[in-house]
């Protein structure tokens, strides 16, 4: 007699339950079908398309050149290959800021033609009026605080913010702002681990850091860079758990050396 168990989908309302009993939300991008289904077979929560693919998939600098259509591209890709993960997919620069009609047009591009489950982007108060008519659409969102690649040059710099008492509290008002809306998770990066720990503390949303410590709902980094795939990107809040580079560039000698000695294809691998 066999018998089948069958994958329980995360949702937005298991993120909430995971929240409420102390249980931390793992959260990885994946930007194609492979990566994917390996990453959800792993058995991760939370799934980002990311936005990082206009860096680690074509070699932007940063990631507003990425369209909307790549994102979609993407996005599609990966939902294909998931069974169990929550994926959420990014709102790309230009496709949400200052005009929410345009941003509620992005969104259900995003949700009719990718089937993922939700969208993320980044703002506060300047975003809100987008965040809220996308909302109003039945569309789930989730907010992005503290360093925001997208506003890249309005910073300057990639380093740690909110580390000033005006930009905490505004942090502090912007992520209550956006829970209000009705945002079901926010992601913190690249601030102060005691002011991670307080906004987690503070709002019943989950809220999941890259960079910003340990006192928060859970985690996220970029699969390239958790890999060892990319070696240039070395900031304090990454662990690399492998080293890919090293063994992708091995695998592919071995193999350039077989082919050059013959010793590829053997006999057994042809027809």
């Amino acid at each position: 007699m066999s018998v089948h168990s069958e994958v329980r989908k995360v949702t937005t309302h298991r993120l909430s339950e995971m929240k409420l009993r102390g249980e931390k939300i793992s959260m990885l991008t994946s930007y194609d079908f492979s990566m994917a289904q390996l990453v959800d077979e792993a058995g991760v929560d939370v799934i980002l398309v990311g936005d990082s693919a206009s860096n680690v998939m074509a070699g932007h600098e940063t990631t507003l050149p990425i369209t909307l259509n790549e994102m979609i591209f993407l996005g599609s890709s990966v939902v294909r290959a998931v069974n169990r993960a929550l994926v959420v997919v990014d709102l790309p620069f230009g496709t949400y800021q200052g005009n929410s009609r345009e941003a509620l047009s992005s969104a259900i591009r995003i949700m009719k033609e990718t089937a993922a489950d939700s969208v993320k982007l980044e703002g506060g108060e300047e975003v809100i009026e987008s965040v809220k008519r996308i909302l109003s659409a039945g569309i789930p969102v989730m907010g992005h605080l503290g360093l925001m690649p997208q506003s890249i040059h309005k910073f300057g710099t990639y380093t740690v913010r909110a580390k000033q008492d005006a930009e905490a509290e505004k942090l502090i008002s912007d992520a209550k702002l956006l829970e209000e809306a009705g945002c079901y998770a926010l992601v913190l990066e690249k601030i102060p681990a005691e002011l991670g720990e307080r906004v987690a503390k503070e709002l019943k949303i989950p809220v999941i850091g890259i960079g910003a410590g340990g006192g928060v709902d859970g985690q996220v980094l970029v699969i390239h860079d958790m890999l060892g795939i990319t070696q240039q990107f070395s900031p304090r809040f990454l662990r690399r758990y492998h080293n890919l580079a090293a063994e992708i560039k091995g695998a592919v000698g071995n193999y350039i050396n077989d082919v050059k000695s013959q010793d590829f294809p053997n006999e057994k691998e042809q027809y």
